[in-house]
C-alpha cells in the first residue's frame, strides 16, 4: 500500500507543475499482463486528424499502455498498421467510391489565411494513399481498436467481410468471424474496452438528421454486458472506461452560434458587410419577423415571435438555421405572404421558413459547417432536391442551415439521456466484475473546465491551441492519447495495486507535422 500511495501522489503531481516522480519499483500487482488485448474504437486504434496512419496507431493509447505493461512482463503488442503515414484507404487502387473524402489522407496545418484563420487540408490528395483495404494483414493482432466500430459491432459476424468494416476487414482472422471473437482467441491475460462512443458520436456528427442513429439504450446495455461477461471470464481482470459528453468535443464547440458581422471583428466571423445587413432587415428578416409576430402564428407557437430579431449594425449576429422541433408555421406563413408574394412563392417561403428561427448559445454548430455558412446551397444540400434561387441563397444568413449542420438541445438532450444511460451500465460491468474503472466524462469536463496543467504546459479542449484533440476535432493527438494512457494507468494502479509511473505528457506533440 505504501508503493501504491506514493505512485498515486506521481499522477496527481502531473497537473500541479511538479516533475519529481519518485524512484519506484514498477511491479503489476495482481494483474497478469503476459497477454494484453484492447478492444474499441477509432480512439483504441490511434486515429488522429481525420484519418488512421502508422504514427498515430504508435502513440494510441493501447500502444503507450503494452509499453508500460512490458515493464513487468507484458508481451508483445500486434498492431494492424497502415502501410503510411498519409493515412486513409484505398480500395481495389482508387479512393472510396462515390466519395473520396472518406477514408481520405490526414489533416494537417498548412498555415493561417489571416491571424486567427487556419488553412487545414489534407497532407496529400484523394487518391495518395497506399494502404489497401481490401489487403489482409497476417495475424493474431492484439490492437482491436476499430474506427467506427459501435459496441453492438464487437459482437457482430461478418464485421471482417466486404460488408462489414474497413478497418477490420484487414486484419479479421476470417470474414465471418467476429472482433471479440478474435480477440479472446489470444487467451488474453488482460484486457481493455473503452466502447460506446460511436454509439452516439455518429448521431452528434450528422446533427442527429436521422441518418446514423443513437443505438437504444437496451441494446447498448445488452451488447457491453455480453462482452465485460466473456472477456473477464475466469476471473480476467482489465480496465474500462465509461464516456464523455461527446457535444463537449471542439468540433461542436469551436464555430460561434453568432459570426454574422458587418465586417472581420474577430475569430470565426463571417462578414457580411453594413449594405447587406441593411438590405437583409428589409428585405427578409423584417417581413418574416413581422409574420412570425402575427396572430396567425403566435396562437399555433406562443414563441413564434422571438425566433427571428433584426440583425445589428456592428455588431454580432446570430445564424439563421432550422430547428425541426419547432412548430411547423408554413402554412400560416403561406397565407401571411400570399398578398405580397403570390401564391407559388409565398408557399416557397412558407416552406424554407417554417421551422426557421436564428440560432442561440443553447445550439452547437459543427466545426464542417463553418466553410459552408454564406456559400449557396446545393439540390444535395438544400433540403429541397433542387437549389434555392437569389437571394435565399446563403447558408446561415437567407437560407437556414440545415439539421445535419449543428445540433439543437432537442438533440444534445437525447445525447445526454443516451451518455447517461450508456454510462450507467459501464459502471455497472466494471463493479459486477471487479474491473479497473476510468472516469473519461470526468477527464472530458476537466479538459473543458480549466484544463490539465503540467510542467509548463497546459492542455484544454479547445481546438487547435489546446494541446489535446486533432485537427478533426474529434480525436485526440499524440498527447491527448498519453494522457488517456495516464488515467488507464492509474485506475490501473488503484484496482490491482500496480505501481506503474505516469507518462511524461511533455514529449509528444501537439499536432503531428506535414512530414512524418
Amino acid at each position: 500500500m505504501k508503493w501504491l500511495f506514493l505512485v498515486s501522489l506521481t499522477f496527481v503531481a502531473c497537473d500541479k507543475d511538479d516533475d519529481t516522480v519518485a524512484e519506484i519499483p514498477v511491479t503489476p500487482g495482481s494483474a497478469n499482463f503476459s497477454k494484453y488485448v484492447a478492444l474499441g474504437d477509432s480512439f483504441a486504434a490511434g486515429f488522429s486528424d481525420g484519418a488512421l496512419f502508422a504514427k498515430g496507431q504508435d502513440n494510441s493509447y493501447p500502444s503507450l499502455l503494452a509499453k508500460q505493461f512490458a515493464q513487468v512482463g507484458g508481451g508483445s503488442f500486434k498492431v494492424p498498421y497502415m502501410n503510411d503515414n498519409t493515412g486513409g484507404l484505398l480500395f481495389g487502387g482508387a479512393p472510396f467510391p462515390g466519395d473520396p473524402s472518406q477514408f481520405a489522407p490526414r489533416l494537417v496545418l498548412k498555415g493561417f489565411f489571416d491571424a486567427s484563420t487556419p488553412n487545414i487540408g489534407l497532407v496529400s490528395p484523394p487518391g495518395t494513399q497506399t494502404t489497401e483495404a481490401t489487403t489482409v494483414l497476417a495475424g493474431p493482432f492484439n490492437n482491436f481498436g476499430i474506427p467506427g466500430a459501435k459496441s453492438f459491432h464487437l459482437l457482430a459476424a461478418g464485421y471482417g467481410s466486404s460488408a462489414g468494416n474497413p478497418y477490420f476487414r484487414r486484419f479479421a482472422s476470417a470474414p465471418s468471424t467476429t472482433v471479440l471473437a478474435d480477440a479472446l482467441s489470444q487467451n488474453p491475460t488482460f484486457f481493455s474496452l473503452w466502447i460506446g462512443g460511436n454509439d452516439v458520436l455518429g448521431y452528434a456528427l450528422s446533427g442527429g438528421d436521422g441518418s446514423n442513429p443513437i443505438t437504444p439504450t437496451a441494446n447498448f446495455e445488452a451488447a457491453y454486458n455480453d462482452l465485460a461477461t466473456q472477456l473477464s471470464a475466469g476471473g480476467k481482470k482489465g480496465v474500462v472506461a465509461n464516456l464523455p459528453y461527446v457535444n463537449n468535443l471542439p468540433h461542436f464547440t469551436t464555430v460561434p452560434y453568432n459570426p454574422l458581422t458587418p465586417k472581420a471583428l474577430g475569430a470565426g466571423d463571417a462578414a457580411v458587410g453594413e449594405a447587406t445587413i441593411t438590405a437583409l432587415n428589409a428585405q427578409l428578416y423584417g417581413p418574416l419577423k413581422g409574420a412570425l409576430s402575427h396572430p396567425l402564428c403566435t396562437s399555433a407557437d406562443a414563441n413564434s415571435a422571438s425566433r427571428i430579431a433584426l440583425f445589428v449594425s456592428g455588431g454580432k449576429n446570430k445564424l439563421l438555421i432550422k430547428d425541426e422541433s419547432l412548430v411547423n408555421l408554413s402554412s400560416q406563413l403561406t397565407t401571411l405572404f400570399t398578398p405580397s408574394l403570390g401564391p407559388a412563392n409565398a408557399a416557397f417561403y412558407g416552406m424554407v421558413f417554417g421551422q426557421a428561427r436564428q440560432a442561440t448559445d443553447k445550439d452547437l454548430i459543427l466545426l464542417p459547417t463553418q466553410s459552408v455558412i454564406g456559400t449557396a446551397p446545393t439540390a444535395s444540400n438544400s433540403g429541397l432536391g433542387f437549389p434555392p434561387p437569389a437571394p435565399l441563397n446563403k447558408f446561415g444568413v437567407t437560407y437556414p442551415l440545415q439539421d445535419k449542420h449543428l445540433l439543437v438541445p432537442s438533440e444534445l438532450d437525447a445525447i445526454k439521456v443516451a451518455t447517461d444511460a450508456y454510462n450507467v451500465t459501464i459502471a455497472n460491468a466494471a463493479k459486477d466484475h471487479n474491473l479497473a474503472f476510468v472516469d473519461a466524462k470526468a477527464i472530458m469536463a476537466k479538459l473543458v473546465n480549466g484544463g490539465y496543467r503540467f510542467g509548463n504546459y497546459h492542455m484544454s479542449a479547445s481546438f487547435l491551441t489546446g494541446g489535446a484533440f486533432s485537427l478533426d476535432g474529434v480525436h485526440p493527438g499524440a498527447r491527448g492519447y498519453a494522457l488517456i494512457a495516464n488515467s488507464f494507468l492509474e485506475a490501473i494502479n488503484v484496482k490491482y495495486g500496480a505501481t506503474f509511473r505516469p507518462i511524461d505528457l511533455g514529449l509528444y506533440p501537439t499536432q503531428y507535422p506535414t512530414s512524418l
